[in-house]
């Protein structure tokens, strides 16, 4: 069953390579069918396999023969990861689709956020409505909490943002990324924002250093928040309220 659901969920990955490079482009991700970016020969179906046809082609176009990214096959396989951690946490129920759905979404924010450093609005901001709808469903978060994930997620960053502004004359974080932490609470409500937000910042914290310390462009480069908030919200998804617990538990010690 695993790996029906791993299989299937990798074919979902196959059409998040489209989004993200079709997305930031203002391009359909529906037409034209997948083809190959450099010589644009359509891929044939045999040819579109994940994971499996990258390996048999070794990772070249088979017309033009020019090298394919190997974020293709990493998407894929993170993709279907992703399909088989919700399953094995949430078993067959609507509320594992829903959660995929959402851990493909920060997929395509991530990659697209590295690429590009745009976290887009044709991805949060429906995802910000479909969290509030799913927060009347069974077994999530209920409205009031995936209301209040929006205010304060959204509320947070924009109060941090606008307090940077204002006494640097620079902007230090973009709208998206307030946006994106709004989707966050819409779909796991308000508690999991403190996880996201604490993991977020100590990951991008740890990378900066690291590239100042290392190359010395940790001051001068600007790092994507969006990935780090991804990363936040997937701790928080599963492992949140369990880490939240250990961490109050020190703080009274």
């Amino acid at each position: 069953m695993m790996f029906l659901v791993f299989t299937l969920a990798a074919m979902i990955g196959s059409f998040l390579n489209v989004c993200i490079h079709r997305i930031p482009n203002e391009e359909s991700v529906a037409f034209p069918p997948s083809h190959c970016p450099h010589c644009k020969a359509p891929i044939r179906p045999w040819d579109n396999v994940p994971i499996v046809s990258y390996a048999l082609l070794r990772g070249r176009c088979r017309q033009c023969k020019t090298p394919i990214s190997m974020r293709y096959p990493f998407v894929e396989i993170l993709t279907g990861l992703a399909g088989v951690a919700t399953y094995a946490f949430f078993g067959p129920v609507p509320q594992a689709l829903l959660f995929f759905a959402f851990l493909c979404a920060l997929i395509v924010i991530t990659f697209i956020d590295l690429d590009h450093q745009i976290i887009p609005d044709v991805i949060s901001l429906p995802g910000i409505v479909i969290g509030l709808v799913a927060a009347f469903l069974p077994g999530n978060p209920d409205w009031k909490e995936s209301l209040l994930g929006v205010l304060i997620g959204g509320g947070i960053l924009w109060a941090i943002a606008e307090g940077y502004f204002r006494l640097t004359g620079r902007e230090g974080m973009g709208g998206g990324d307030v946006k994106l932490l709004a989707m966050i609470g819409a779909f796991l409500g308000w508690r999991a924002i403190p996880v996201t937000l604490m993991i977020a910042s100590l990951t991008g914290t740890a990378l900066g250093l690291a590239l100042m310390l290392g190359r010395g462009e940790g001051r001068q480069m600007a790092i994507p928040f969006g990935p780090f908030l991804a990363a936040g919200a997937v701790v928080a998804l599963f492992v949140g309220e369990p880490l939240m617990q250990w961490y109050l538990g020190l703080t009274r010690l």
